[in-house]
């Protein structure tokens, strides 16, 4: 048995359903959007860089207002959220050139939702054989390139 340590990662699986304010609410508040990966601030939807990705660019769509449900949206940032995780779907193709690409949401904790209370949009760029042995069989990925990085060319390509 092999082990990766992650000490770095503790803190957010022990804490997130925990933490008294909600991570993209955080964000929000936050004006560094390089610190936080803020790639894009629409009217009532920002664009932001998943932490923890599953393939490198992989966005989150994400509205203001703190709603839980697509039920609870208001039809005009329900709209921007879509036209937005058009335009990501556009800059991570223009950016890295994938196979295909992966968009959706998971609902509520028992759908997958890390964030439960505040739903989001998930744009990931894939490529054949992307779950490759260390993914599948050793449960970690390997991303080829650092969120810094990836947060200065989907930024430049999304626009201030």
């Amino acid at each position: 048995m092999d082990y990766l340590w992650t000490p770095w990662r503790f803190n957010y699986i022990t804490q997130v359903d925990q933490a008294p304010n909600c991570v993209f609410c955080e964000k929000l508040a936050d004006a560094d959007d390089q610190r936080q990966f803020i790639v894009y601030r629409g009217g009532k939807n920002f664009v932001v860089l998943n932490i923890y990705p599953y393939t490198v660019g992989h966005l989150m769509v994400v509205p203001y207002r703190h709603i839980a449900t697509l039920e609870e949206g208001e039809p005009e940032e329900l709209a921007e959220m879509m036209d937005l995780t058009r335009r990501a779907e556009g800059a991570l193709r223009r950016v890295y050139r994938p196979q295909g690409l992966n968009v959706g949401m998971n609902i509520g904790k028992s759908a997958g939702a890390g964030v439960a209370s505040h739903i989001h949009m998930h744009v990931l760029p894939r490529w054949q054989a992307d779950a490759n042995f260390m993914s599948v069989v050793g449960e970690t990925r390997v991303l080829p390139e650092e969120l810094p990085v990836t947060w200065a060319k989907l930024r430049k390509e999304f626009g201030p």
